[in-house]
C-alpha cells in the first residue's frame, strides 16, 4: 500500500514506522523539517518539507494514486478540510483523521471520513485499519443483499488460487489490487501477499466469508 501521513508529531513519526514494517510504502509530510527527527534511523520512506494540505505538494505526490491518506497534525480543523478535500476530490480510498475533540467525530464519519481519538484510539488502531486486517465494505446497494468488501490477502490463502475462495452465487473475488495495478482475476490466479481484494459476497455468505479468510 502506498500512504501519506501529514504530521510528524509522535503519532505520526510511530505510525510512519508501523506501516513500514508492514510493507507501505510511506510519505510523511511536516511543515517544520526538524520534526522528522522523531522518525529513527532506519525510516526508508519520503519526508516531505511543506503543508499537507497544498494541493501543489499532494499532486507531486500523486495524491490520487495514493491507497490512505492520514491527517495527524495538531489542528483539528486542518485535519478535517485535508480529509475532506482528498475524499471528495481525488478519490483516495482509505481516509483517516486525527480528531482532539471527539465530540466532532460524528459530524465528519457523515461525510464519510474515519476519526480518530488520541482518548479512544491510537497508532496500532489505525495500522489495523489501513492493514484491511478485518472486512471493510466499501460499497451496497440499497437494499442491502450484497456487499462489496476490501480486505488484504490474509496468510492463510497466500499461495492460493481465486477458485478456492469463491462460492457459486455467494462469493466472487471481482478485483485484486496489485502493486500498482489492478486486475480482474480468473479462477487459476493465484493470490499474493499485501493483494487487496475487492470481494463480492452476498450478506447470507458474510460469517462463510470470514471463515475462509480467517478471520474468526
Amino acid at each position: 500500500m502506498r500512504d501519506i501521513i501529514v504530521g510528524c508529531g509522535h503519532m505520526g513519526a510511530s505510525l510512519a514506522m508501523n506501516l513500514q514494517l508492514r510493507g507501505h510504502d510511506v510519505t510523511i509530510i511536516d511543515k517544520d523539517k526538524e520534526a522528522f527527527k522523531k522518525l529513527p534511523p532506519d525510516f526508508s520512506g519520503v519526508k516531505v518539507v511543506g503543508f499537507g494540505i497544498d494541493r501543489k505538494i499532494l499532486e507531486a505526490l500523486r495524491i490520487d494514486q495514493m491507497d490512505a491518506l492520514v491527517a495527524c497534525t495538531n489542528d483539528d480543523e486542518t485535519n478535517a478540510l485535508l480529509a475532506r478535500i482528498v475524499k471528495n476530490q481525488y478519490r483516495v480510498p482509505q481516509v483517516i483523521a486525527l480528531l482532539y475533540d471527539p465530540r466532532k467525530a460524528d459530524i465528519y464519519q457523515s461525510f464519510g471520513i474515519q476519526t480518530i481519538s488520541p482518548v479512544s484510539w491510537g497508532i496500532q488502531r489505525v495500522t489495523e485499519l489501513l492493514s484491511y486486517n478485518q472486512l471493510d465494505t466499501v460499497w451496497s446497494p440499497d437494499n442491502g443483499q450484497v456487499e462489496i468488501i476490501r480486505v488484504e490477502t490474509p496468510p492463510l490463502l497466500i499461495g492460493h488460487t481465486v477458485k478456492e475462495l469463491m462460492s457459486m452465487g455467494e462469493i466472487m473475488i471481482v478485483t485484486i489490487s496489485r502493486g500498482n495495478q489492478s486486475i480482474i482475476p480468473v479462477s487459476g490466479t493465484i493470490l499474493q501477499a499485501h493483494d487487496v481484494l475487492y470481494i463480492a459476497v452476498v450478506m447470507t455468505a458474510k460469517n462463510k466469508l470470514k471463515t475462509m479468510l480467517g478471520l474468526r
